[in-house]
């Protein structure tokens, strides 16, 4: 009886895949340091005193819209804040009470003047990077008091 010959198997190299970086979080979404944090109205918001002003962190989930969220914690019919500052992430749009509507998407530099309905567009949050005076905003960055054409 003839015997057989056994094959011979190919070595074929071993390839090995780079194990996946784990994902990194969003700097935009993550704690700050240093700064007080707190939630108003579904709005998370960091804040640090920088000076004589306040420098705000503020996420506005996806859904969010000033007139149902916020209307009923500040008993206005707008919100009399003026925002300024730097849009970081997302999409937002302003209505003043004038019926003029401001679309804001990111990256954007802001002024908001007081007087004004928000609420967010899309499925991403909103990210907003402020600077404040607290209650004198408007008088110490010479903003107009309402929305002006």
């Amino acid at each position: 009886m003839a015997k057989k010959k056994a094959k011979k198997k190919s070595k074929k190299p071993v390839v090995r895949k780079k194990p996946k970086a784990p994902a990194r979080a969003d700097a935009l979404l993550a704690p700050v340091r240093g700064a007080a944090h707190r939630y108003v109205g579904h709005v998370r918001l960091d804040v640090g005193k920088a000076g004589a002003a306040r420098v705000k962190r503020m996420i506005y989930p996806p859904g969010f819209h000033w007139a149902k969220d916020m209307k009923p914690i500040t008993g206005t019919d707008l919100c009399m804040h003026a925002h300024v500052g730097f849009l970081a992430k997302g999409e937002i749009h302003i209505e003043y009470a004038d019926g003029c509507v401001v679309e804001l998407k990111a990256p954007q530099i802001i002024a908001i003047d007081p007087g004004h309905d928000g609420w967010v567009v899309g499925k991403e949050p909103v990210v907003m990077i402020e600077f404040d005076f607290e209650g004198d905003t408007v008088g110490k960055l010479g903003m107009p008091t309402e929305h002006r054409h």
